[in-house]
């Protein structure tokens, strides 16, 4: 059937600040750039899969928010079939849309007109100025929309990833999605009822698993994460030959600081990211001491506010994208990616960030991509529900992981290898895990052995303070222990430390100077390359906290402009530029 007025469609109350009402001085400076005009019921303001879906301001009338949309084409009213959920109800003085909208993303749900009416219709580019410079309105659809991004995501809302649960590709779609904030859901074969309807609609045969259904017309069957990247928006639509002021390799709290505040002075930016926008970072439930924000900031809203301030400046963002090389060429950096083309730059910013070491634990491997993660997101939680899990370490990660999971109802061991919760944790943070029930804390503790048929089933704990081995169940396991800079591809190019980290500035000295073509020192940030700084985690001597990477990558800015002047002007044109300034 077709949507009907009916006074008894009832507005989905606004409990988290997710559905505003526009005041009517709002509604005015959105009609300056938008267009009044009446809405017909069934009308179909928005469809899953578009991407250049316009904003929409209810006058009149109620629209609804839905998935699974039957539309019948060739202007016809929209009908509301067997699979169609209603996600949400909208009456006057609300606005449609979510985060997707303004990051240049594809529609996640459809929404079809219930109760005709009348609506204020604006141009999605519009709508982006709109956000972008003025921050009175600009601030209330911002909120709302990261609001709704996570409602549609614990809705289970948006693309659906088919395929088993105990397959490595599965798993890899599953944790691209969650750590880049997607709304996804995991139609799983082994457990889903609906599993082979979906698979028999979309035309999908077994050997195309794990597939990916992205709206009622468009499938990718085991795409890598490049293809699903430029599927759903995570790439920049500017040439990968194009030549740039600066290329930042890692899009983590250093890259997207650095990436948004040299833009924003004019630079033309690349920033290339292999895995997710925000890095570690992005994917914390809550960063409780990031200054400004006395009750906290979630990863995931801090580097969504960073994506909008980075497309602002127009700064090119592509994720997917391996760095495998990087040398000088012609007086540019070239580098070379896995999953997209080449990029060059005048100077280049590395910021790739560490990831989490492996356990040596004999056998551990067989269980990697299925039960053993590096990273606690909404995808991991749904595969835990109330099943038993470890999780090891002793520093803010391992903590924030344990608590988020035991705030959704799993049970969690978190296995620490030191005697006190606070010699590497957070204060704040060791008393709200004490106070959680859902957390066992083991201390002076660590894994020594994992069973289990297929995935992981039991570990093996060592409690020295006892001298005893003890066997616990654990269906998943989270590993948050020591860093491993991600700079294997770099060893031929840069100067490292022994353990991996890029030497900067002053840690160099004992290497001959290669800078007197450009009549200075090298930089505090720059490698032992010239034009090639770091910042961040990566950085020899950095301080692993948000704030001081966001740090890094801002202050790299300014040195990077020196670096740029000198290449533009010489170094006499530098000292007189600077005398000038």
């Amino acid at each position: 059937m077709e949507p009907a007025a009916d006074s008894t469609l009832i507005e989905t109350p606004d409990m988290s600040g997710a559905y505003p009402r526009l005041s009517q001085a709002q509604i005015e400076l959105l009609g300056r750039t938008g267009t009044r005009r009446a809405a017909s019921a069934g009308e179909v303001l928005i469809h899953e899969g578009d991407f250049d879906a316009d904003f929409f301001v209810i006058l009149q009338g109620k629209v609804l928010v839905v998935e699974g949309l039957n539309t019948a084409g060739d202007g016809q009213p929209a009908e509301l079939g067997r699979d169609t959920r209603i996600l949400e109800v909208h009456g006057p003085g609300r606005f449609l849309g979510e985060l997707g909208l303004v990051e240049g993303q594809p529609a996640f749900v459809s929404t079809v007109v219930a109760e005709a009416g009348e609506v204020l219709q604006i141009d999605g580019d519009d709508l982006r100025r709109v956000v972008l410079t003025d921050a009175a309105v600009g601030e209330t659809i911002m909120r709302a929309y990261l609001q709704r991004r996570i409602l549609l995501i614990s809705a289970g809302a948006g693309i659906r990833i088919v395929g088993s649960r105990f397959s490595r590709d599965t798993l890899r779609l599953l944790e691209f999605a969650a750590a880049n904030r997607l709304p996804h859901r995991l139609v799983d074969l082994e457990e889903d009822e609906q599993a082979q309807a979906i698979l028999d609609r979309a035309g999908i045969l077994t050997s195309d698993l794990p597939a990916v259904v992205l709206d009622a017309s468009h499938v990718l069957k085991n795409p890598t994460n490049a293809d699903l990247a430029l599927a759903l928006g995570l790439r920049g639509v500017k040439e990968h030959s194009a030549s740039y002021d600066l290329m930042v390799i890692g899009a983590g709290p250093a890259g997207l600081a650095a990436a948004v505040y040299a833009a924003s002075d004019g630079l033309s930016v690349v920033l290339k990211e292999d895995r997710a926008i925000g890095g570690q970072a992005g994917t914390s439930p809550r960063i409780e001491n990031f200054l400004g924000f006395p009750s906290g900031i979630s990863g995931g809203e801090l580097t969504e506010r960073a994506i909008l301030q980075a497309r602002k400046f127009r700064v090119q963002v592509n994720v997917a994208c391996r760095a495998n090389s990087i040398a000088l060429r012609d007086g540019e950096f070239r580098a070379e990616f896995d999953g997209s083309g080449p990029a060059s730059s005048r100077a280049a910013l590395l910021a790739t960030g560490v990831r989490y070491r492996r356990l040596p634990v004999p056998g551990l491997e067989e269980f990697e991509g299925i039960s053993v993660f590096y990273a606690a997101t909404v995808h991991e939680a749904r595969l835990c529900g109330s099943q038993p899990v470890a999780v090891v370490g002793g520093g803010n990660s391992a903590g924030q992981a344990a608590l988020f999971l035991a705030e959704r109802g799993t049970p969690v061991r978190l296995v620490v290898r030191g005697e006190d919760l606070r010699a590497d944790m957070s204060g704040y943070l060791a008393d709200r895990i004490e106070d959680q029930r859902g957390i066992e804390v083991l201390l002076g503790a660590s894994i020594v052995g994992v069973a289990g048929s297929g995935a992981l089933e039991r570990i093996v704990v060592d409690l020295r303070a006892t001298g005893e081995k003890r066997t616990f169940d654990s269906r998943y396991l989270f590993i948050f222990i020591g860093a491993k800079p991600h700079t294997e591809w770099l060893q031929d190019t840069l100067a490292l430390d022994d353990h991996g980290f890029i030497l900067t500035g002053a840690d160099l000295e004992d290497l001959p100077p290669q800078f007197d073509h450009l009549g200075r020192r090298r930089l505090p940030l720059e490698t032992s390359v010239a034009g090639m700084f770091a910042a961040g985690d990566v950085r020899h001597g950095s301080v692993k906290r948000v704030t001081a990477a966001a740090g890094e990558g801002s202050t790299a800015v300014a040195m990077i402009h020196e670096h740029l002047r000198l290449l533009r002007d010489g170094p006499a044109g530098a000292r007189s530029s600077e005398r000038r300034e």
